[in-house]
């Protein structure tokens, strides 16, 4: 009797731990979202953008870039092409260390920006690229759906612009450009139109 009960026990207990490990392997694998994993990853891979990528790459080229607004319909890969360009710029070493991303529509407040945007705005750069290219000696900022900004933390940014214009540069990312963002585009020196076909991965 004992053995018969020990022989459905084992027998009971391995098919379970294969269906565990199937399960787990399943969830790995659907675990990153199709957007994040055909996301381009340089410029190279940013399809269907051209112009703005031909004018972005030679503002790496140089190494000062200026401060960005880019604006146009949602999917056109606005934050897209500035993560891109932002990881050709500092490389998978430095990128996580020299750039913040934030969703403005979501995080519009004017504590945000007195504590989020200007601790990082402050904060000193230092380091080298490993693979021998230069790197800039600024971070950059990048606020998604800036357009969703309330007035005082746009007024609160536009002093930071200001102040931290040395060590720091913006990325306004907005829908429409002509929705409550006035206080802001004077701070800005270049100005970038993503629209048309959706941005997407080249295969």
């Amino acid at each position: 009797m004992q053995a018969f009960l020990k022989g459905t026990s084992t027998q009971g207990t391995r098919p379970l731990k294969e269906k565990g490990t199937g399960t787990s392997g399943e969830k790995k694998q659907k675990s990153v979202p199709w957007v994040e994993k055909y996301r381009p990853k340089c410029m190279e891979d940013v399809a269907f953008q051209e112009e703005v990528v031909a004018v972005l790459k030679k503002t790496i080229e140089g190494a000062d870039l200026p401060n960005l607004l880019f604006y146009g319909p949602p999917g056109t890969g606005k934050t897209s092409t500035i993560l891109a360009a932002a990881r050709e710029l500092y490389g998978p070493e430095l990128y996580r260390q020299r750039v913040l991303e934030l969703n403005a529509s979501d995080e519009r407040g004017i504590q945000v920006v007195r504590e989020k945007v200007k601790r990082f705005a402050q904060l000193t750069v230092a380091g080298h690229r490993t693979d021998g290219k230069p790197c800039p000696p600024f971070k950059i900022i990048i606020l998604d759906e800036a357009d969703s900004m309330t007035n005082a933390a746009q007024a609160a940014l536009r002093r930071t612009m200001e102040k931290e214009s040395r060590t720091t540069r913006f990325c306004l990312i907005c829908n429409y450009v002509s929705r409550s963002i006035g206080l802001l585009i004077p701070r800005v020196l270049f100005t970038i139109c993503i629209s048309g076909i959706c941005l997407c991965t080249k295969l």
